[in-house]
């Protein structure tokens, strides 16, 4: 990671961010299968081959942009695409096209997985902290799916059945997760 002098990580912080960002994974994992329903099994055929190509670029890029400024503008990029796709979702009837953006928000965000992977591994210098941040994403995908499950019965417990309206809902509580990964991001880079 090339040495940047205007943002510094601060650890613990970007640990707490992973762990809400793999609660919101876990969160959102099952809802993605009744969001894309009513797209056509060749979208995910394109889809996969424009995501390949995208990373091949985004990986020809490392040199340019693995640097701790590049790591927190595409941190935050990312996010706030999750976070506008979780507000169209919740403000626009679900459609074939609601499906269709929705999906290709998370294949962006996916352009980058490979690239913040490195990056934060090349972040955290030490083993302890490593541990530390791979403990707290396996805990909160963990966590998180366990909460979807939860969530789910507990709607459907209240009259709430159909899958769509159960995902709508959840989406809820998607958007004030996302919210607070994104606050959690801020707080993770210190500008010195």
């Amino acid at each position: 990671m090339k040495k940047n002098t205007l943002l510094r990580l601060l650890p613990d912080w970007f640990i707490r961010y992973k762990f809400v960002n793999s609660l919101f994974l876990g969160l959102s994992v099952g809802a993605i299968f009744t969001i894309y329903a009513p797209l056509d099994p060749s979208i995910y055929s394109l889809g996969g081959v424009t995501l390949a190509i995208a990373m091949l670029i985004v990986a020809r890029l490392y040199h340019r942009i693995m640097t701790i400024s590049w790591f927190f503008r595409i941190s935050l990029f990312v996010e706030a695409i999750l976070f506008v796709a979780i507000c169209y979702f919740l403000i626009f009837p679900y459609t074939y096209e609601t499906a269709l953006l929705v999906y290709v928000g998370y294949q962006v965000t996916f352009i980058f997985g490979s690239y913040l992977v490195r990056a934060e591994t090349l972040l955290l210098p030490s083993d302890l902290l490593l541990t530390r941040l791979d403990t707290a994403k396996q805990l909160g995908y963990l966590i998180g799916m366990a909460a979807s499950y939860l969530f789910y019965q507990l709607i459907a417990y209240y009259g709430i059945t159909g899958n769509q309206d159960k995902v709508y809902d959840l989406h809820y509580l998607l958007l004030l997760t996302e919210a607070v990964v994104i606050w959690l991001i801020l707080k993770s880079f210190k500008k010195h």
